[in-house]
């Protein structure tokens, strides 16, 4: 793993910074404390005796003198004092974002109109089950992404990179896309028409249509004069499961994996165009945006 890979892992970041900070308190909290006891209790027991043979000689010692050598001798360093006061912290955002809720970014515009640039999301990190942080292996079955689904997951050409899309086709699911209208299984999925939107990144106007994705309604955007085939060579893992055409493509979901698509369907680079995502690369389901800092009224929910 080079040093770009580390920097961009987050949760790598944290995992390291929580095992150097937890060892340091460990080592404080059963062993250096201890020492510095002992070593306080022997230098009280000599200032003691001493006080006491200077009173046998009617010569008085200022206590507070006491109180300042056992706070001196029991004072911990800055290094340990700042690891321990960082480590549960640490450790709380680190178990919270591995197992039950991590924030993302939303960087492109593949998802619009469901999500913006800009849009800071949470995703549940424990609705598909629960997964070792950093290795991102799944330990507890709770549940598998279901058509319609928002779904983070890493990159299948580059798995230190984060994606979102939505989860059009599940394991066993023939799903065909032709003419830009999606059939999932030989059935058709239902469109409504709804006023052309307007992307602010192209400053153009895009048709805008709800899609009810085996009843997950949701908008798409689609755009005059884009192309209905794919225009890429489909040289991707699994390919042999697909087949292309001017008008779409037909692709056979094999066990285990994913078949996402963009709601921004001609501005989105998807599973037409790198393959099939497996399980192993599951991270979550997003279902809130919690802030726009150029947009407040994105704050919600969404599906």
């Amino acid at each position: 793993m080079n040093l770009q890979d580390i920097l961009g892992n987050f949760a790598l970041i944290l995992f390291t910074l929580m095992v150097v900070t937890g060892v340091i308190w460990c080592i404080d909290v059963f062993y250096l404390a201890r020492q510095r006891r002992a070593r306080a209790d022997a230098a009280l027991a000599e200032f003691d005796a001493r006080t006491a043979k200077l009173a046998a000689d009617n010569i008085k010692m200022d206590q507070n003198g006491r109180a300042a050598l056992e706070a001196g001798l029991l004072r911990i360093p800055n290094w340990i004092e700042y690891s321990g006061s960082f480590f549960p912290v640490i450790a709380l955002v680190f178990g919270l974002r591995s197992f039950l809720f991590e924030p993302f970014k939303i960087p492109s515009s593949s998802m619009v109109p469901t999500l913006h640039i800009g849009d800071l999301i949470l995703v549940n990190k424990f609705v598909y089950g629960i997964r070792l942080p950093v290795i991102n292996k799944k330990i507890i079955q709770l549940g598998d992404p279901q058509r319609g689904d928002v779904m983070v997951f890493k990159y299948p050409v580059d798995p230190s990179v984060d994606y979102i899309k939505r989860v059009v086709g599940v394991p066993g699911d023939t799903v065909r896309y032709q003419n830009k209208r999606l059939s999932i299984n030989g059935s058709s999925v239902s469109y409504q028409v709804l006023p052309d939107f307007l992307d602010e990144e192209r400053l153009t106007y895009a048709k805008q249509f709800s899609e009810n994705l085996t009843g997950v309604n949701h908008n798409i955007l689609n755009y005059e004069g884009a192309p209905a085939y794919v225009p890429d060579n489909h040289t991707f893992p699994g390919n042999e499961n697909c087949s292309f055409d001017i008008e779409g493509f037909t692709c056979t979901v094999p066990a285990g994996h994913y078949f996402m698509m963009g709601d921004n369907r001609d501005n989105s680079q998807d599973s037409r165009y790198w393959g099939f995502v497996p399980d192993k690369n599951v991270v979550g389901k997003a279902f809130f945006v919690w802030m726009n800092m150029s947009n407040l009224k994105r704050i919600g929910s969404f599906q």
